[in-house]
């Protein structure tokens, strides 16, 4: 399998058009890498490609990425678009895919629920764009050569859904991770997670590479930063760090591991960093926007 990261930031990338942080001053000034929000492409040829979550940047990613430029006149590589939850920044750059270009969109049942209670989505034309419902544990082709499975990830709704009180370790169809796996290699991508469970170290036990969630350094970095009043579990997110963080907890893995959906407060951004020294001595790779992975 072929990868390549479109985006590598959570929602709102990263500078944030809001955000005067110290890592969106430093991202706009080019001290840093600035970043898109999170999509990740994949591929077994390196001709046909899936593209997992479909993020408000999509339309400047794919431009971004030679990969996925059209081969003639009306053409996309794109197969499909695979969706883990409802986010907006998951499911928005389907908005810029509605030119009349046959692709399928795959997702849970409640994933596509959000798509057909919101008809500003009508605008991705059913004629041309196939929505396929799979359920959980059902094994798929996310394309010829390259096939998918879906399984619930702890997480909650997407924001715009939260009513007065929100559970934010669900299991279910509303977040998912996704197994890809092809002749060679097995990957899992998992961009949400709200905990890491023994269930899920089980799950992933035989990856040869694993993206998951980096959304947050600490619980409460949000909030000590200044930028905002959530927590990252709040969120839906698991911390990276501490005794219950994805760092400790899947320190057993003998996967490749790389960090996405990183959020623009999180210190890993930066490569002087104490954290980001912590992650990749750890084994860790933190993604960013081009980077390209083979497994």
């Amino acid at each position: 399998m072929k990868f390549l990261v479109l985006g590598a930031a959570a929602g709102g990338g990263l500078p944030q058009w809001n955000c005067g942080c110290r890592n969106c001053e430093e991202a706009r000034a080019g001290t840093i890498p600035a970043s898109g929000q999170s999509s990740l492409a994949v591929s077994t040829d390196g001709v046909t490609w899936s593209i997992l979550n479909a993020s408000p940047d999509i339309r400047f990613q794919m431009q971004a990425n030679a990969a996925l430029h059209p081969r003639h006149l009306r053409d996309t590589p794109v197969a499909s678009v695979l969706l883990t939850n409802g986010d907006i920044d998951h499911i928005a750059g389907l908005l810029s895919m509605r030119e009349q270009t046959p692709f399928t969109v795959f997702a849970t049942n409640e994933i596509l629920s959000v798509l057909e209670d919101n008809r500003i989505f009508d605008a991705v034309s059913k004629e041309k764009v196939a929505r396929e419902r799979i359920g959980l544990g059902q094994a798929f082709d996310l394309h010829d050569g390259l096939q998918a499975r879906l399984f619930a990830v702890p997480g909650k709704v997407p924001l715009f859904m939260e009513g007065e009180t929100v559970q934010t370790d669900l299991v279910g169809e509303q977040t998912v991770g996704v197994r890809l796996w092809d002749e060679r290699s097995i990957a899992y991508y998992i961009p949400g997670c709200a905990v890491v469970t023994d269930e899920l170290l089980e799950q992933i036990a035989d990856a040869d590479h694993l993206f998951f969630d980096g959304t947050v350094w600490d619980d409460d970095e949000m909030i000590r930063s200044g930028t905002g009043v959530k927590t990252g579990r709040r969120m839906g997110h698991v911390p990276i760090s501490g005794p219950d963080g994805s760092l400790e907890r899947m320190a057993g893995l003998r996967a490749a591991k790389t960090y996405i959906h990183i959020n623009n407060t999180n210190p890993i951004w930066r490569p002087d960093s104490s954290e980001r020294a912590a992650v990749l001595a750890a084994g860790w790779q933190v993604a960013h926007d081009g980077l390209e992975i083979a497994t």
